[in-house]
């Protein structure tokens, strides 16, 4: 079977990344498609339980997260990764495991909207010191240069994001179609 697309949805923590799976998600299982999401924070909690923030466990949550991408895609199913991946090289890394089916997604959005949009509150807990190392605050967060695409949640709702995404795969189909017939 052909890999199927891999959508890395990488931005600041309540960027909407998480929302725009579940919904991307809904879309393309109704259209029949095999569709996995790997959630940061869920992944997190379960098959990165233990790393830490630190530059190396960062590293190997992404490696994690883009080794399970891979497989998955592998077998055909539609991969929607949510995770903050805040670091060019480490964005640089997922796309090397995963390879071709690869696409960057930068869900944008300004940091007052992320910190309105907080209902865990750790951007409050960032700013009083509770929270070290928290992406945006105390903690480096390198936009994508030159994303697949770019969806701006300040801006735009989740139906556009949607929408967007799914012409974006539309388009990755139509491209590995050519690819086959050639």
């Amino acid at each position: 079977m052909d890999e199927a697309s891999v959508l890395w949805l990488t931005g600041l923590s309540g960027a909407g990344k998480s929302t725009i799976a579940r919904h991307l998600r809904a879309c393309l299982v109704g259209r029949g498609a095999a569709v996995a999401v790997l959630d940061g924070d869920e992944i997190r909690r379960g098959l990165s339980q233990g790393l830490g923030f630190s530059d190396v466990d960062r590293r190997e949550n992404i490696r994690r997260i883009a080794e399970m991408a891979r497989l998955l895609s592998t077998q055909g199913i539609v991969v929607i990764v949510a995770a903050i991946a805040p670091l060019s090289r480490h964005r640089g890394l997922a796309r090397n495991i995963i390879g071709a089916p690869y696409r960057e997604v930068y869900v944008k959005a300004s940091l007052s909207d992320c910190e309105r949009r907080d209902v865990k509150g750790l951007y409050a807990r960032a700013r009083r010191g509770e929270v070290v190392k928290f992406t945006g605050v105390t903690d480096t967060y390198e936009p994508p240069l030159n994303p697949d695409l770019l969806v701006d949640t300040s801006t735009h709702g989740v139906h556009v994001a949607v929408s967007s995404l799914m012409a974006l795969l539309e388009r990755c189909q139509a491209k590995q179609t050519v690819r086959q017939l050639a």
